[in-house]
């Protein structure tokens, strides 16, 4: 069985761009790749797990976990006879998010609170998507090209990806406020104070494949 493992460093905490700005990229071109040796690798959805964390401007932060719904990972090789990511796409059942920090009551607020409008308006968007489109060969394993959807909405994203024993482990952040979650978000609102929460969300994925 293969491992794959995905962090909207959640995932991961600053920006995976700046995180990889002075790393060594090496390109892949379109006319590198070998297409016929591309294997491609069917999620396991009951051994996989979506974690996500979320901080407020104190100290204060939550955290939590998401279901896949289905995906596949295409692996290839280019002309040097490297392993690259070719393509693929994730499919999260946002209608199984929970908050593991809290317990009773004041998880259930909360987990109510993040399906509603206010923040990822579950009742009306209940998947959301990364599609991956390819990657670069970096010093650590692979910097990852793709678009992420959310609440209809999709924007381009990049993120690291590392192979791991038996898989991959991937870190990816990604900004609430694109994808149009506002609820006490600084860039809807002013003077928000201690009562602001980060547009930056943190996510880590562990994947197992069929």
């Amino acid at each position: 069985m293969k491992k794959l493992s995905l962090l909207f460093a959640l995932l991961i905490i600053t920006s995976c761009n700046n995180t990889t700005a002075n790393k060594d990229v090496k390109s892949i071109s379109a006319n590198e790749v070998e297409t016929s040796d591309e294997v491609a690798m069917k999620i396991n959805t009951d051994s996989s797990s979506l974690k996500w964390v979320g901080k407020e401007i104190t100290t204060s932060q939550h955290y939590g976990s998401l279901m896949f719904e289905s995906g596949e990972l295409n692996v290839c090789s280019n002309t040097n006879s490297e392993q690259i990511i070719c393509n693929g796409y994730f499919i999260v059942d946002m209608t199984s998010l929970t908050v593991e920090d809290l317990t009773g009551g004041s998880k259930q607020k909360l987990e109510g609170h993040l399906k509603s409008d206010d923040f990822f308006s579950i009742e009306k968007h209940t998947k959301a998507k990364l599609t991956i489109e390819g990657s670069k060969i970096i010093d650590s394993g692979y910097l990852v090209d793709g678009s992420l959807t959310i609440k209809d909405i999709t924007h381009p994203i990049q993120f690291e990806m590392v192979k791991d024993i038996g898989g991959y482990v991937a870190n990816l952040v990604f900004d609430r406020s694109k994808y149009d979650v506002r609820f006490r978000s600084g860039s809807f609102f002013e003077n928000l104070g201690d009562k602001l929460i980060l547009d930056e969300i943190e996510l880590t994925a562990n994947l197992y494949f069929q």
